[in-house]
């Protein structure tokens, strides 16, 4: 697949664009900043530089025009309610919109355990504006006509990744960056994880053989 990941410098990305070009994929990621286009492209990804927050609806065309597969890997990082209602909502849904419209059929979004509408985090705690931003994200998501996977994994770490995890798991716990980066490439390949939310933790379970179980 010709895949554009979007956030192609953040901590996930980095790691999962490897994976990917090691899987047979071409992967075009998506960066603002220039300074950072050697160390994505030394993963064997092609560098694009956009600024996704202030690309308008032809610019995404053209941005994802020819591409096979998305992977929302983007975030404001935090702090700022603004720009993280703009990144983690307004651009993520954009991007929806623009794969609809010029064949980007298939869609993972990385967003977290326990994402929902119906989240509960207080609108006076810093984390409410990015779990809100996420749910409606997720929600437009879950209404387009892509082939959509939502993986949910829990608390980040910078662990070594195990290639396990516990998906499905009740109760969030942790989660290796490394075992995310595993998880994009297994949902990418697997037909039958598309319409699903994929909730998990580091577990037992090899990731293959987990997402090849999913119903």
């Amino acid at each position: 697949m010709d895949i554009a990941l979007i956030g192609g410098h953040g901590k996930v990305a980095l790691l999962a664009a490897p994976l990917l070009v090691e899987a047979g994929h071409t992967v075009h990621s998506v960066i603002r900043n220039p300074e950072h286009s050697a160390e994505v492209e030394a993963t064997g990804a092609h560098a694009v530089l956009a600024d996704i927050e202030t690309l308008d609806a032809a610019g995404w065309d053209e941005l994802l025009r020819g591409k096979d597969a998305v992977v929302w890997s983007a975030g404001a990082g935090g702090g700022d309610p603004r720009r993280t209602r703009a990144v983690d909502q307004e651009a993520a849904i954009a991007s929806m919109d623009a794969a609809q419209r010029v064949g980007a059929v298939r869609y993972v979004m990385i967003s977290y355990f326990g994402a929902s509408l119906d989240h509960g985090v207080p609108e006076d705690e810093p984390f409410h504006a990015y779990a809100e931003a996420k749910a409606q994200a997720d929600a437009h998501l879950r209404g387009t006509q892509l082939s959509w996977t939502i993986l949910g994994p829990s608390g980040l770490t910078l662990e070594e990744p195990t290639g396990r995890i516990d998906l499905g798991a009740a109760e969030a716990g942790s989660v290796s960056r490394g075992n995310v980066a595993r998880t994009i490439v297994a949902a990418l390949e697997r037909p039958g994880t598309a319409g699903r939310f994929l909730a998990y933790n580091d577990g037992e379970q090899e990731i293959g053989a987990a997402f090849d179980a999913v119903r």
